[in-house]
């Protein structure tokens, strides 16, 4: 394995219960509190790990550093080498459900298991298109327009609509960050592709994915079901965008509880709800 082109650097990560550890990766332009809601349930039996990638929430960003996928992988690696942690039960929202996917194939013995929420086996055109009018949105029209289509983009409808106070408040706070990181990072993804590279991995895999995702669209989350070598469980949530964990925080928690009790008995996962 090629080594980054930047040197690991130090993450900042919320570290919590004991256990066997789950290690939770945020997607692109967020941070590791898109994982709130899980964390203090699953900390309970598992010592859970949420970090924040480099140039994202509190980690540090190295000059010279592109957000590649082998930059931020061995960032995570150094995290869990530094807490004494030898494999994880891993998860990924988005970009982060990218990097695991990648990661599982490149070192599947650092897993217990892999969960993919929003992920894909590839970023295609669709994907590409709604990351780069982000960033042109935020370049030619600001941080307001940017985030009214991020917005849209990301959750359901149905969700907007309930939680307009919340999302004037996530407004306020993410009106001061700091871009450079995300952009970097969106334009590093446009190239992921694991199409025929996936025979060989032998993770168990759980999917988690919303049916009315409009960033990745769920026949992604089909096809890396039907990619797997011996296919994966796969759980569809209805009137869902892209933040599952976020938009149906409760039933994406009791997902995880299920998933992670089950491979650590021993047994394999029943068939989702």
């Amino acid at each position: 394995m090629a080594d980054p082109p930047v040197a690991p650097v130090p993450l900042h990560a919320r570290d919590e219960g004991e256990g066997p550890a789950v290690l939770l990766i945020h997607g692109l332009g967020a941070d590791h509190t898109v994982w709130n809601a899980q964390i203090g349930p699953l900390a309970k039996r598992y010592r859970v790990l949420a970090p924040d990638l480099r140039g994202h929430g509190r980690s540090p960003m190295p000059p010279g550093s592109t957000l590649s996928f082998p930059e931020i992988i061995a960032d995570l690696r150094m995290l869990l080498d530094e807490r004494g942690i030898p494999d994880a039960h891993v998860g990924g929202i988005s970009a982060g459900a990218f990097v695991a996917l990648r990661w599982a194939t490149q070192e599947p013995g650092r897993f217990r298991s892999l969960v993919l929420c929003g992920g894909a086996t590839h970023c295609d055109a669709h994907s590409r298109a709604v990351g780069r009018s982000w960033r042109e949105a935020y370049r030619s029209e600001g941080f307001d327009a940017c985030f009214l289509r991020l917005v849209k983009d990301v959750y359901a409808a149905e969700w907007i609509e309930a939680n307009l106070e919340s999302l004037d408040g996530m407004k306020s706070q993410w009106k001061g960050r700091d871009y450079a990181a995300a952009f970097l990072w969106g334009q590093s993804i446009e190239s992921f592709d694991l199409r025929g590279r996936l025979s060989g991995m032998k993770v168990p895999t759980l999917i988690l994915h919303g049916l009315d995702d409009k960033v990745v669209d769920v026949s992604h989350a089909r096809l890396m079901r039907q990619s797997l070598p011996g296919g994966a469980q796969m759980r569809l949530f209805a009137l869902t965008g892209h933040m599952v964990p976020v938009e149906r925080p409760a039933e994406a928690t009791e997902a995880l509880e299920k998933w992670l009790a089950s491979r650590e008995s021993g047994a394999s996962a029943s068939p989702p709800p």
